[in-house]
């Protein structure tokens, strides 16, 4: 598939989920949502598990920050000017993804914010700096796979797109008329261009391990689905701590994909 074929392709993709989600009607945020499985108090601290478990988004957001800015221009090749061949054939390439990691680093706080007293209120702060996490990883798909150029141009603008969709579900709340459609659609949107990545050109080894990253993704939302069910039959773990590691794990896989790759071929930066 051509460069102009995979842009065009997101294109349709974003039209299709305005249409889809626009077409829905109106639905709230349920308020059962924060009635999670393991209640339980450890140290002090309640819900400990659903708690402590946001341990990783830290853990994965720091290395993967660290390792970003550790990439130094020694590492650059005469015959690469302004690259970091390596891991980037071209050093833009690499902003996204600073801002998907710095995501998963404040979701650790904004979960854990939220995991001590949930309702609401406190779930502003879980789900702002994740739609920083999804919507840094669309911007860095195209500036990887369609134009460095257009990726940077258009990572402000995805961000903006992401928070104003869990501010505007915010203040539908408040307002008596709770509206979860339009970050519905961006978190929809943000899975299917990671799946959408697989078929698009790349210049890097490893490009399918986008695929573990999908089913991380998907594999978070069942547990987080099941979270009273796998409680109940296990007895030791719920389902949505589980959910915590299944996500951080997508993260995880993001940085190991990064940290083994190499460029397919040489190919000059704009």
């Amino acid at each position: 598939m051509s460069r102009k074929a995979s842009l065009g392709l997101l294109i349709i993709l974003a039209a299709a989920v305005v249409v889809v989600f626009g077409m829905m009607s109106r639905f709230a945020q349920p308020l059962s949502y924060h009635l999670f499985a393991d209640r339980r108090s450890f140290l002090g601290i309640p819900n400990f598990a659903d708690v402590a478990s946001n341990l990783l988004f830290a853990v994965i957001g720091i290395w993967g920050i660290v390792f970003l800015l550790r990439i130094q221009s020694g590492e650059k090749a005469a015959h690469f000017p302004s690259t970091f061949p390596e891991h980037f054939i071209d050093r833009r390439e690499r902003v996204p993804y600073l801002f998907v990691f710095l995501g998963l680093l404040l979701t650790a706080f904004g979960s854990t914010y939220y995991h001590l007293a949930p309702n609401n209120a406190s779930l502003v702060w879980d789900r702002l700096p994740m739609t920083i996490t999804f919507m840094s990883l669309v911007a860095a798909v195209i500036a990887e796979r369609i134009s460095p150029r257009l990726g940077l141009w258009l990572l402000p603008i995805l961000m903006a797109v992401g928070l104003a969709s869990v501010l505007q579900w915010d203040w539908s709340e408040m307002h008596g008329a709770g509206d979860l459609r339009f970050y519905a659609g961006v978190q929809v949107y943000a899975v299917f261009v990671v799946l959408l990545a697989l078929l698009f050109p790349c210049r890097y080894t490893h490009a399918s391990w986008f695929a573990f990253v999908f089913g991380f993704y998907i594999l978070a939302k069942v547990l987080e689905l099941y979270d009273k069910p796998i409680f109940a039959m296990l007895h030791v773990v719920s389902g949505h701590t589980l959910k915590h590691l299944a996500a951080a794990a997508a993260g995880y896989w993001i940085l190991r994909m990064l940290r083994t790759r190499r460029p397919v071929v040489a190919v000059a930066s704009e």
